[in-house]
């Protein structure tokens, strides 16, 4: 008996307003729908089909490898959508067929297994995933016999008093009996305001024939979907909360869990050390005994064992073991730090290596830049590497000292040992062990405040 995973992605979702199509807002570091297709392959069925329409081509490209995409072109609805992954696939008798919304990003692997077996065990027509809410207004109340069997869903507008009270709803995730499905589809009228086939009448035609019905509950977190911002916060919240619990069990430290933002690929070892404030995206990792935070952005980077990074912006960078960064630095993409080194207050480096011990400790930019071992770089320099039209590369060798605001006019190489003069602009290359001073003369102007006074007064 295969089991085919049916998500449905095909629509605008008008009330995010946003021309975005709704299962490609960001939450927690993916997509709405990755995180659904993510549990759906956690359950490993034997195929994962997502039904796209609006924007199609940007929901399909962002699908995991082997999940299959087919287009409703015209969003005539759920039960239409159902019906186009149904013909997609062909011969689905004897399969079950899991039906899930791609808005509903909360649900589990485990949740969509025990559905799975459990549909499995009884074989009924359709086993419904249900929950218990505290208030259930706006869901369609499951309701069931003396015996406990569900004979029904009632949406809230057809229900009466006493069904109104049932706390037990559907919540638009499904198992199908294949065969049952497609037969049931092609009875699914539009007679409605909005002309379109609802997958909930799927299950008013079954219940209508007396067909088995199986109910399976699940945790009402779990199955919440978005329609708002709001609610697209409220399960961020919640997937982060999962995110950052997992890392704490496996050995991370965070010292307030609630303002650590750690997007799904970011890999970390236990022992590291994670402050508040700090985003950690992409696919970064972060190595034992390094301290991360307070507040610091790393996209796409790497973080050595026993660094230090806080108040600082990493994108595309590495930061090598004992290395520090900040406060207040900006790491672009290709910089590589090595063993020891530092990136400093008000730094920013871009394609710049440093190697082991090298520091660049204050106010200063590095880019297109190679800094040797054990070398440093004075306050206030930079590597003038744009002539306006390409960039050029500064080498700067092992154990330089380059004086506070020198100006490095690339393409331009400072040998081992070399040192520059604070204030000095360099045009050309150093020699090893060579001071090299460019400045003008000082002259002094005596008098100049007075005069300049009586300039500014007209006497």
């Amino acid at each position: 008996m295969s089991v085919r995973i049916v998500v449905l992605a095909a629509g605008q979702g008008t009330r995010m307003k946003s021309k975005l199509p709704k299962v490609l807002h960001p939450v927690a570091g993916a997509p709405l729908v990755g995180w659904v297709v993510d549990a759906a392959a956690g359950a490993e069925p034997d195929e994962i089909i997502a039904v796209v329409g609006y924007g199609a081509d940007q929901v399909a490209a962002v699908l995991p490898d082997g999940v299959r995409a087919v287009q409703q072109a015209e969003q005539l609805g759920t039960g239409h959508a159902a019906l186009m992954a149904i013909d997609a696939i062909g011969d689905v008798e004897g399969d079950i067929v899991v039906v899930l919304p791609g808005d509903a990003p909360l649900v589990t692997s485990d949740t969509l297994s025990r559905l799975i077996a459990g549909h499995r065990e009884r074989e009924p027509a359709v086993t419904v995933l249900t929950t218990r809410l505290a208030d259930p207004t706006g869901y369609g109340r499951i309701v069931r016999d003396d015996a406990g069997e569900v004979v029904g869903i009632v949406e809230e507008r057809d229900a009466d008093e006493t069904q109104r009270r049932i706390d037990e709803v559907g919540v638009s995730m499904y198992a199908f009996a294949g065969g049952e499905l497609r037969r049931a589809l092609n009875e699914v009228g539009t007679s409605n305001d909005q002309g379109e086939m609802y997958l909930t009448d799927v299950i008013g035609i079954l219940a209508q024939e007396g067909a088995p019905i199986a109910a399976v509950e699940a945790p009402p977190m779990e199955v919440a979907g978005v329609n708002s911002h709001d609610q697209l916060a409220d399960v961020g919240r919640v997937l982060r909360s999962r995110i950052n619990q997992d890392w704490m069990q496996a050995g991370v430290s965070m010292l307030d869990p609630e303002r650590v933002y750690i997007d799904p690929a970011v890999e970390l070892d236990p022992g590291a050390v994670v402050f508040p404030g700090v985003h950690l995206r992409g696919t970064t990792r972060v190595a034992a005994g390094a301290q991360v935070g307070p507040d610091v952005f790393a996209e796409d980077s790497v973080i050595g064992p026993d660094s230090r990074v806080w108040y600082s912006v990493l994108r595309g960078a590495e930061v090598g073991a004992n290395a520090e960064v900040g406060p207040f630095a900006s790491l672009r993409p290709g910089t590589v730090l090595g063993e020891g080194t530092k990136a400093g207050t008000f730094v920013e480096m871009k394609n710049t290596s440093l190697a082991a011990g090298a520091k660049v400790p204050h106010l200063s930019y590095m880019g297109d830049a190679t800094i040797g071992e054990a070398s440093n770089v004075g306050a206030g320099s930079i590597t003038c590497n744009y002539d306006g039209f390409q960039k050029h590369a500064t080498v700067i060798g092992d154990r330089v000292r380059i004086g506070s605001d020198t100006m490095l006019v690339a393409p331009v190489s400072i040998g081992d040992d070399a040192w520059t003069g604070a204030g000095s602009t360099i045009t050309r290359d150093v020699p090893a062990g060579s001071l090299a001073v460019e400045r003008a003369v000082q002259r002094e102007i005596p008098d100049y405040a007075a005069r300049r006074e009586a300039k500014e007064s007209g006497e």
